[in-house]
C-alpha cells in the first residue's frame, strides 16, 4: 500500500489481473486464444478517454476486438478504466511470455 492508505496503480491492476483470471475465468489458455495484439487492442479502448472513443451505431467503440457484450465501460470511473487497460496489457504480457517459452 501506498503511503496514503490507497493501493498503488500497479496494486490495483495486479488485483485486478487476478479478478479477471478468478471472477472471469480469462485463464492464461484463454489470453493466448487471443492471438497477437488483441489484449493490446481492448487495452487501447479502455485507456482512451471517453470523450475521444468512436463509435458507430454499436455499444462498443469501433475498436473493441471482440462482441459488445464483452465491452463493459465505467465512464463516471477514469481510474477503473485505466486499471482495467492496465490489467489487459499484463495479461498480453503474460501471452507474450508463454508465446516465448518453448
Amino acid at each position: 500500500m501506498s503511503s496514503t492508505d490507497r493501493p498503488t496503480g500497479a496494486e490495483l491492476i495486479a488485483a485486478e489481473r487476478r479478478r479477471q483470471i478468478e471472477v472471469e475465468d480469462y485463464s492464461a489458455d484463454h489470453d493466448r486464444a487471443s492471438g497477437p495484439g488483441v489484449l493490446i487492442q481492448a487495452a487501447m479502448c479502455y485507456a482512451t478517454p471517453d470523450s475521444k472513443r468512436v463509435f458507430r451505431g454499436g455499444r462498443a467503440p469501433i475498436d473493441w476486438p471482440w462482441t459488445a457484450d464483452y465491452w463493459k465501460p465505467t465512464p463516471d470511473d477514469r481510474e477503473r478504466e485505466m486499471v482495467k487497460a492496465g490489467a489487459l496489457i499484463a495479461a498480453e504480457i503474460d501471452r507474450l511470455n508463454a508465446e516465448a517459452t518453448p
